[in-house]
């Protein structure tokens, strides 16, 4: 392993650092997916066909990688995608990402199931987003809303492809739950059922899940939270292209190509073979995202020649956060930017709206 988090050169060493030191049930919770994990091993391969075809003879001497992203201005064309319990990696959880995110000039994206509130996050002064899970009693979902809005959150990033957490076989079999230090700060901030081991097979955060989503999530949900709020609006979790006309008929801003990492619907599309067909649906009439298996910032490149503007990356900035807090997502984030800028420049890209005009060809699986 590399000496320093700084002799660590690409997000899939910081990957295996960080699973050599993390607890076995920990890098499973965060590593793992649904079950036979075809659509987590899926996503990385569709990834990995999508070749750019370069173009040459233009001048790279000034490449911008700044990008807009739901109306605001970043330094690239990437966010941190929601993820819940950051405080099992390291004791300063969402917050060392927040302040790692707002270093690098792009948004962060607060779970509902985040162990750190919102207002703390915003506090931070950065750029956040809010991630919302559409919970059993309405009423509370829509306060979230409310709250998102009152502590300067701005945007709303719904998830609507979890009526119920998949069936993950990692957690199962560790019978994972969390420990008592680690809470959802959003919800009542007690211990729950994700913190009992259960009694037999199963995963205690499936449980707790389980109780506190709503499965009567549908289009009336969309339609009662853009009408609460004025912040921008995102659907994650689209995989169907009349799934996402529908979104911009609701008046969305934008969509997320997303199979939840892999973790939902094993057997699902990978987001990037999906992606396509979703931009050509919306033509232009919202924002279209992607996210699940971005690992370099060729896959950043490989999003926007597809027609997305840009990509929410989930996994790698944990393993960064594990190693070394927020040294450790900084570090991560600054090999994606690198890594971006070598890419588009390399392809004849003098910035990210140059990237949209590039070639792809995809190889025969």
């Amino acid at each position: 392993m590399a000496s320093t988090v700084a002799d660590l050169l690409c997000l899939a060493d910081v990957e295996r650092a960080a699973a050599a030191v993390l607890p076995a049930d920990v890098r499973d919770f965060v590593a793992g997916g649904s079950g036979a994990e075809t659509t987590l091993d899926a996503n990385r391969a569709a990834l990995d066909r999508v070749f750019l075809v370069p173009r040459v003879l233009r001048d790279v001497s000034e490449c911008s990688t700044r990008a807009q992203l739901l109306g605001r201005p970043y330094r690239m064309p990437v966010a941190l995608a929601p993820v819940a319990y950051q405080r099992l990696l390291h004791p300063e959880g969402e917050l060392a990402s927040a302040r790692a995110a707002k270093a690098a000039g792009v948004p962060f994206t607060a779970s509902t199931l985040s162990s750190v509130t919102l207002e703390q996050l915003t506090a931070i002064g950065g750029s956040v987003w809010f991630q919302l899970y559409w919970l059993r009693e309405p009423g509370r979902s829509l306060d979230l809303v409310d709250r998102a809005a009152d502590a300067g959150a701005e945007a709303v990033v719904l998830t609507v492809d979890v009526p119920w957490m998949g069936r993950r076989l990692r957690d199962v079999r560790n019978r994972f739950a969390l420990p008592d230090r680690v809470r959802a700060a959003h919800l009542d901030g007690r211990p729950s059922a994700a913190h009992r081991a259960p009694s037999g097979a199963g995963s205690a955060l499936a449980a707790h899940t389980g109780a506190a989503f709503s499965p009567a999530l549908t289009w009336s949900a969309v339609a009662q939270v853009r009408e609460r709020t004025r912040l921008p609006l995102a659907l994650k979790g689209v995989l169907a292209p009349e799934d996402a006309v529908r979104a911009v008929e609701c008046g969305v801003d934008a969509v997320v190509v997303s199979n939840h990492g892999g973790r939902q619907l094993d057997g699902a599309v990978p987001s990037a073979d999906a992606l396509p067909a979703v931009v050509a649906a919306v033509a232009d009439r919202c924002e279209v995202l992607l996210d699940s298996g971005v690992r370099t910032g060729t896959d950043v490149l490989r999003a926007l020649a597809l027609g997305a503007s840009g990509v929410l990356i989930g996994r790698p900035p944990l393993w960064g956060l594990a190693l070394a807090g927020e040294r450790g997502v900084r570090h991560v984030l600054d090999l994606l930017a690198a890594e971006f800028k070598d890419a588009l420049g390399l392809a004849g890209c003098t910035d990210v709206s140059t990237a949209t005009h590039l070639r792809t060809m995809r190889a025969t699986p």
